[in-house]
């Protein structure tokens, strides 16, 4: 199946507002609410039925589940009982410790908390059997939307449960975590991070525990008092680490929720403790302090730790200063912006490039501050259609001061000047740098080219910076037909050339799509240099509506002469951008190609260009590159009326011009 490009583009970050609803009713949680109690039913959402599409989607249970509410559980169940605590957290048979770790760190904020459990539901009166959730999905709020039958297996739940059995707001919550993500399966295995910026929009930013500054206890500690959710965990270096339990009592590749951070003086000796939260709760720390660690035993077994910044001057100094949010939407899709990493410098340049203009010093400092935030989109929904992480990953570059898009050539000569720390296979990369007022361009990007995924960048600046997609700006720039010569100003060439255009056409001297087809296949059938296959009476008249200025369906002399002159101008542009001379062009070179024919395409135009004209192989034959290049004139001529003359250029409205060049 073809990918789905989604609409690219930058925009300020979303300030709060309301949760969007996600029913595929339409209507919000309240709406639905209402409609039960009028018709006296409980809620059963067939968005996220009770059935096993909604547990697996690749294995069967191995014991027989049964959806029960919980009213059918037990007795007198309760949403939140003596409010929502780490301790509501206990570990079920699903892999997804990682999301119990965010909830566990979710409870030491309640107003982070408030948000994504709305306390406008319970058992009590208005109960409809109907539950919802908010989480942040790409910068914007979502409400989702759940009933409460939960799989169980002789009358206790199987999955995310509480100590005490009559709680039922963290099971409920992971089932609403489940239906977003599209089953429970898609919940095993991830990194606590994804989940605590789902819970808060926030940024995240991981420590190597062995690289870290020195002052990583004041760090952990800070962040935690400014509401930071913290997670971290023993990284596992084959199969075998996983889950292994490790004399201590720690277990590798488990993440862990960091709840608090705390110094005592024991005989005149300072000694900094964390505390820190194993969701399965049966296995825990066996050193000293027991329930607590020594911070110098946490950075002895612990590999990494990770902070989700609420804002992302949450570990900045202590001004309280708000920060400039621009949010770029964009795609990587293959064939025509799924270029890989500088690695691959034949493809990098045809990735997305943003520009960034920095003009304002941070105070007191010679440079400007901002943090870049690269996540990949949607991967785990995808995980039953055998998707996974990419690794991705962005570089930073000087801007030469070129208008336009930079070259693969300018990427041949210059290095970059900062970049992410590593390509890596999580959902967000994200980095803060420092550089001098400029202009910057940034290239996200995945390691491997031809993988394809939909992106959100958002670019944190601590003063006004502004930033612009250097694939959104549809220009053309199309010479008029030149001026018919009289006759008798006809160069020898040019007399023979109406001799032969006479032959063809027969007395009434006007060229038929039949006519022009024969022509046209028999001349491009002779060249060697090119992989053809005939062109089709279709593609001949779109080639006579784009010439045809009289309207009566055929090309007079004058009309065939401008489109000759135009073959021969393609047929060059194709044989320059065909590099390694194999008769046909990939689909990478298009771009440029049709730059220089006039076109300067966005993304989004280029990418359905890619996907109409060519083939599996991400190649294009030359009728494959006329056709194309046919509509985008015939579309351009054919929108005048809908554009804006701008000096030479011609700028039309992207929607006609899209609807028109490559869905007719």
């Amino acid at each position: 199946m073809p990918y789905q490009h989604r609409a690219a583009g930058a925009g300020a970050h979303p300030g709060p507002r309301a949760a969007r609803p996600t029913h595929s009713s339409g209507q919000s949680f309240e709406a639905l609410r209402q409609g039960c109690l009028g018709s006296g039913t409980l809620f059963e959402d067939a968005d996220f039925p009770a059935s096993h599409t909604s547990l697996f989607y690749s294995e069967r249970p191995r014991v027989p589940f049964v959806w029960k509410r919980p009213g059918e559980i037990v007795k007198n169940p309760e949403f939140i009982l003596g409010g929502a605590t780490r301790t509501d957290i206990c570990q079920g048979e699903l892999g997804d410790c990682w999301l119990l770790a965010a909830i566990a760190s979710l409870t030491l904020n309640e107003k982070a908390l408030a948000r994504v459990v709305p306390q406008d539901q319970g058992f009590g009166p208005g109960y409809a059997g109907i539950f919802h959730f908010q989480f942040w999905q790409h910068c914007e709020w979502l409400d989702v939307v759940i009933d409460d039958r939960l799989p169980t297996f002789r009358d206790r739940l199987v999955f995310l449960h509480s100590a005490d059995h009559n709680e039922f707001w963290s099971a409920l919550l992971e089932k609403a975590y489940a239906k977003l993500n599209g089953s429970y399966e898609a919940l095993k295995g991830g990194s606590a991070m994804e989940a605590m910026e789902d819970f808060t929009g926030g940024v995240s930013e991981n420590f190597q525990i062995r690289e870290a500054p020195e002052d990583l206890h004041a760090i952990l500690g800070k962040a935690l008092k400014q509401g930071s959710l913290l997670s971290c965990s023993i990284d596992i270096r084959n199969a075998a680490d996983s889950e292994a339990r490790t004399p201590l009592g720690l277990i590798k590749g488990h993440a862990y929720t960091v709840t608090g951070i705390d110094q005592v003086i024991v005989q005149g000796q300072k000694i900094e403790l964390i505390r820190i939260r194993n969701p399965w709760g049966q296995v825990e720390w066996t050193g000293p302090w027991s329930d607590r660690m020594a911070f110098e035993d946490f950075k002895a077994h612990f590999d990494k730790v990770e902070i989700c910044n609420l804002t992302p001057d949450a570990l900045g100094d202590n001004a309280q200063h708000g920060w400039e949010v621009t949010v770029h939407q964009g795609s990587w899709v293959r064939g025509s912006t799924a270029g890989g990493c500088r690695n691959f410098l034949d493809t990098f340049w045809t990735n997305p490039q943003i520009k960034l203009s920095l003009s304002e010093r941070d105070e007191g400092q010679e440079g400007c501050s901002f943090l870049v935030a690269l996540m990949q989109k949607d991967r785990r929904k995808l995980k039953r259609f055998g998707g996974s992480m990419l690794t991705i990953g962005y570089a930073i570059y000087q801007c030469p001061g070129t208008a336009g898009r930079l070259s693969r050539d300018f990427f041949r000569y210059h290095a970059s000047l900062a970049r992410s720390k590593a390509f890596i296979n999580l959902r967000e990369v994200s980095g803060r740098f420092r550089l001098p007022p400029g202009d910057y361009v940034l290239v996200p990007s995945t390691f491997e080219p031809h993988q394809e995924a939909d992106f959100c960048l958002r670019i944190f600046s601590e003063k006004k910076a502004v930033t612009r997609d250097l694939d959104g700006r549809v220009d053309i720039n199309l010479p008029g037909p030149p001026p018919l010569m009289p006759r008798e100003w006809e160069t020898e060439e040019e007399r023979q050339f109406r001799a032969l255009f006479q032959q063809v056409a027969g007395e009434d001297m006007e060229v038929t799509a039949e006519e022009l087809q024969d022509i046209l296949n028999a001349v491009l059938q002779k060249k060697k240099d090119l992989k053809f296959k005939p062109l089709s009476v279709l593609a001949c008249r779109d080639i006579i509506s784009l010439m045809d200025t009289s309207g009566n369906g055929k090309l007079e002399f004058g009309e065939f002469r401008v489109f000759w002159d135009k073959l021969k101008q393609w047929t060059d542009l194709f044989l320059q951008f065909d590099v390694d001379r194999s008769g046909t062009m990939s689909s990478y070179e298009l771009r440029t190609a049709l730059e220089s024919a006039g076109f300067r395409l966005s993304s989004h135009l280029l990418q359905l260009a890619v996907l109409r004209y060519a083939d599996e192989a991400l190649q294009l034959d030359f009728q494959d590159f006329l056709h194309c290049l046919v509509r985008l004139e015939n579309a351009s001529r054919v929108f005048q009326a809908l554009c804006t003359k701008e000096k030479d250029f011609i700028q039309l409205h992207i929607n006609e011009f899209i609807n028109l060049t490559m869905n007719v």
